[in-house]
């Protein structure tokens, strides 16, 4: 961590990613809490999207990791530009990139209990080493192909992601190739992955699933181009308008391919990469459009705050017990409160605390640089 002069940069980036992160941060929490106190069909209906889906289908909750990696992807094509403007060597370009990659990888296996140096019972994939690996290898291609060479591939990787699932026969398994006992997932990360998989058999994180991955990246890093892009008539609204529509073609793409391979978050489906994709993009433009093209910024600063200290909170909040915290601060004022109202009170506390200790990294310019 290092103190550092905020760069130029898209501020509904970060507003959208501390948006994303909110949730992490206890606004799930949050939500269910309003749907215990409320009882009714709008508040059980939210609260119903913060968790995960058992196996096929998809709610708000199974999109807060694939939004966060397609946001280090928008960011890529802005960083790649400075860092040549800045005469930097394109092997020192791809060295950053692979560096990065590994420290995520790292960081999410010290999350994972690295330091206890359990090495056999060690969870090698995580979250951050899906963010790591799957934003290094889209950048990698990123630097060294043009952009109709990536849609292909981003393609390729998906439609050959889904052969090799569906048709091709997993050595010994009885279950069906989209079953939780029976997909190449799992099966890789048997064979592969050393010490503990996060289900004892499966891993949601694990080798394979990274391959859609980077295209959920891929997808970050073309909208990003695309915000780029000068190019006369193209304005900042036809932008949004032009991002509107893929939006809408990737739904539409998402949704007939999972009549044959379901969407699914653990498998990181095909068909999960387009929907989510959709999502992302369409809630890119709409915080593109909000912040930077119309100027509305003052409402994102409780989101800037958060979004510029993503990893560092979704790192603190393993380290830091901030609910001993918020109880000692807030505990005797909620024990005062309705019963029914106590966690709603309780998750309010959870997230000023967070977000005071985010505040506070704000106001003396540190953050977290990986």
């Amino acid at each position: 961590m290092e103190k550092q002069k905020q760069s130029r940069r898209l501020l509904s980036l970060d507003a959208l990613r501390g948006f994303d992160m909110f949730f992490i941060m206890g606004g799930a929490s949050l939500f269910v809490a309003l749907a215990t106190l409320f009882p009714n069909s709008f508040f059980q209906a939210i609260g119903g999207q913060m968790d995960h889906v058992e196996w096929d289908g998809l709610t708000h909750h199974d999109t807060i990791f694939p939004l966060f990696l397609f946001i280090a992807g928008i960011s890529f094509p802005f960083s790649l530009e400075k860092q040549r403007e800045q005469g930097k060597s394109e092997s020192d370009i791809y060295k950053r990139i692979v560096r990065r990659g590994i420290t995520l990888v790292l960081l999410g296996c010290v999350y994972n209990g690295l330091l206890q140096f359990d090495f056999a019972n060690l969870r090698c994939a995580s979250v951050l080493a899906r963010i790591g690996l799957g934003w290094m290898f889209a950048a990698l291609l990123f630097v060294h192909f043009r952009t109709s060479v990536r849609a292909w591939i981003a393609g390729t990787i998906l439609v050959g992601y889904w052969v090799w699932i569906a048709f091709i026969p997993v050595p010994g398994a009885e279950a069906g190739p989209f079953t939780l006992e029976g997909n190449w997932v799992g099966y890789v990360d048997r064979l592969l992955l050393p010490g503990r998989l996060h289900q004892g058999f499966f891993d949601p994180e694990g080798l394979l699933s990274t391959l859609p991955g980077i295209v959920t990246a891929m997808l970050g890093m073309f909208t990003g181009e695309f915000i780029k892009l000068r190019k006369e008539g193209l304005t900042d609204k036809r932008k949004v308008a032009g991002l509107v529509l893929a939006g809408v073609l990737l739904l539409l793409v998402g949704v007939l391919w999972s009549l044959v391979f379901p969407i699914n978050k653990k498998l990181w489906s095909s068909s999960f990469v387009c929907v989510v994709g959709a999502y992302s993009v369409w809630m890119f433009a709409l915080f593109y459009y909000i912040v930077d093209v119309l100027g509305w910024r003052k409402w994102t600063f409780f989101f800037q705050v958060i979004g510029v200290n993503s990893i560092t909170i979704y790192l603190a909040q393993k380290f830091i017990d901030f609910s001993y915290t918020s109880q000692g601060l807030f505990g005797g004022l909620v024990g005062w409160m309705p019963e029914a109202a106590q966690p709603l009170a309780g998750s309010i506390g959870y997230i000023a605390v967070c977000w005071g200790f985010l505040y506070f990294l704000y106001r003396q310019r540190i953050f977290l640089k990986v």
